[in-house]
């Protein structure tokens, strides 16, 4: 076969390149594709309203007859997230993933309303699944900072690629679940085309330490604390959750659990045997409120400062069942995320002045990363022995420095690409390279969750954040002629210039629009009648508002100019008086 007549695998990142979260991949080959993971990312300070960021799907839309089905790698947010926000979109024929994600992705479906729009099918380690004609996923154990979580190795016409999802070799993981180290390296015997590797700690020297070394560190902390213990980590953070748990029973603390989310992972986790306590370990608030202090302990969600979280309600005084009191110790069992460190900080010194000890920080090992660094990115590389090599899950100094890392143990530098989100790898039996790009970007989704914060609303928010707002309303009759002074109302506009003065600078500005511009939009036709473009007015005045405003301020407010028109058509001049147009008229 030559070389022009063999098939080729496009490999298709709609999300995190150049990133951390919204995880999202796309293989295609022979007009098949198989999507993997799909994950939603958090708003950065400029996005004002803005609850979730997600991907922009667009080519999934325009290609949905392709899609035959997806792979789920674990059950974290920004791999899961998404899927109910794009099943609105275009249906999944299946998809395949771990226990705990499924049982996870069910409830945010059912939520959603959507879990008619696709299959949830579960799979064990080493499980072999076939998606469409192309494909072939095989599943393989990995460890990660959720139970449950798989690395993949989609067999496709092309050869085999290796997709590692989220991972970090630990040794001695606390569910006792190992790394698959040995169908990795088979894999590697047999022949790996392509493998794709998370980069996320490639700048960190050495090896991620495990879970497992936290044990000893909480411990502590658990001892020293004299009154109530309030501890805050990852929600989906199941293997902490479950030490926290060890622990409290250890120490004769009983535990309440608050944060909708952490209580629906524990409840998951439990039924499904990843996190294993007795019954009456867990009590509602209203149960150990009536305990001794030294008996309590709340675990709650709010660990990255979320505005709406428990923590940090109860930080801001308001939580109803929960106020913190001198004597109290909250222990962040989680680094802050890049851009949560302002919402985390803020958090901790408030609680400290309501007379908490918080115990926070790196140095006090309270917390270890999900995510391999140098040497353990080295193992997967050498386990694997892939052709091909391409980094993501990162920014763009993470997949450069991962790169390097795959130069240092033989990968040549021409055998591997960085990439960005909609860019088309293209990987043949002796090839890879960029091919092109599909559309890429995010899209917004609001507290209501029911449509996309396009450009221009986000846009508005963001004038209105900076510079407030100026509404203009204007009464003009059917001979271009103001009928009152403009009605003016500032919203969060800081001016030296006096309502009145800046009244009639307005007024000015309108009157020069219907002077010099009124015959550009109304026309005389015969029997009296007269046609107005009114919307062609508005926006006419409008602009001229706006320069004007921004020349008054210095600032670029939102400007919102609203026009009423007298009720009925008053004819030309030179018409009978009294005579009415039967003409329609655009009243805005």
């Amino acid at each position: 076969m030559t070389e022009s007549n063999t098939p080729t695998l496009k490999i298709i990142p709609l999300g995190g390149l150049h990133e951390i979260g919204k995880n999202t991949c796309v293989f295609e080959v022979n007009n098949e594709l198989l999507l993997l993971d799909a994950g939603l990312a958090f708003p950065t300070d400029g996005m004002h309203g803005v609850n979730i960021v997600l991907p922009d799907m667009t080519y999934l839309r325009e290609n949905r007859h392709k899609i035959k089905g997806m792979i789920v790698t674990h059950g974290h947010e920004d791999h899961i997230g998404g899927i109910p926000f794009h099943l609105k979109q275009f249906d999944i024929p299946v998809i395949y993933g771990p226990r705990l994600a499924m049982a996870l992705l069910s409830d945010k479906l059912e939520e959603a309303g959507v879990s008619d729009r696709t299959e949830l099918r579960t799979v064990s380690p080493r499980e072999v699944v076939r998606v469409g004609k192309s494909f072939f996923v095989e599943f393989i154990r990995n460890t990660h900072s959720i139970a449950d979580s798989f690395t993949v190795a989609i067999r496709t016409p092309v050869g085999t690629v290796i997709h590692t999802g989220d991972f970090k070799i630990d040794h001695t993981p606390v569910d006792g679940e190992y790394f698959d180290f040995q169908r990795l390296a088979e894999y590697g015997e047999q022949g790996v085309q392509c493998l794709i590797s998370d980069s996320t700690n490639s700048e960190i020297p050495g090896y991620t330490p495990s879970e497992r070394s936290v044990f000893p560190n909480l411990d502590r902390v658990f001892t020293q604390a004299q009154g109530r213990l309030l501890v805050t980590t990852f929600a989906s953070s199941v293997h902490r959750i479950n030490m926290v748990l060890e622990l409290a029973k250890k120490h004769g603390r009983v535990v309440s659990v608050l944060g909708r989310s952490m209580l629906n992972v524990i409840a998951h986790a439990r039924k499904l045997g990843y996190i294993k306590c007795e019954d009456d370990l867990l009590q509602p608030l209203n149960v150990i409120h009536k305990l001794p202090d030294e008996h309590v302990l709340i675990l709650t969600t709010g660990s990255q400062g979320e505005p709406l979280s428990a923590l940090t309600r109860i930080a801001n005084n308001e939580h109803r069942q929960v106020k913190i009191r001198a004597g109290d110790t909250v222990v962040f069992s989680a680094n802050p995320i890049p851009g949560n460190t302002i919402s985390v900080v803020n958090t901790i010194d408030k609680l400290m002045i309501k007379g908490a000890k918080v115990i926070y920080g790196r140095e006090q090992g309270i917390h270890v990363s999900g995510h391999g660094c140098q040497e353990d990115q080295k193992l997967m590389l050498g386990l694997t022995r892939p052709k091909f090599f391409l980094p993501v899950h990162g920014e763009h100094r993470m997949l450069v420095k991962h790169s390097q890392t795959a130069q240092s143990v033989g990968i040549p530098a021409a055998n591997m690409v960085i990439i960005d989100n909609g860019d088309v790898v293209e990987l043949t039996a002796n090839s890879i390279r960029i091919g092109g790009k599909v559309p890429s970007g995010i899209e917004l989704v609001d507290a209501s969750r029911s449509g996309v914060v396009n450009a221009q609303v986000l846009k508005e928010r963001q004038q209105l954040a900076g510079d407030g707002v100026v509404t203009v309303a204007a009464v003009i009759d059917w001979q271009g002629q103001l009928l009152a002074q403009p009605e003016i109302h500032l919203r969060g506009v800081v001016t030296s210039v006096s309502k009145t003065q800046l009244q009639t600078k307005l007024r000015e500005c309108i009157d020069v629009v219907l002077r010099d511009r009124w015959k550009d939009f109304a026309r005389s036709f015969g029997n009296n009648r007269l046609e107005v473009d009114w919307t062609g007015l508005q926006t006419q005045i409008e602009r001229e508002l706006v320069k004007t405003v921004r020349r008054e301020f210095q600032s670029n407010p939102l400007l919102v100019f609203l026009m009423q028109t007298a009720e009925e058509p008053v004819a030309p001049a030179n018409t009978k008086k009294g005579t009415r147009s039967t003409a329609a008229a655009i009243a805005l």
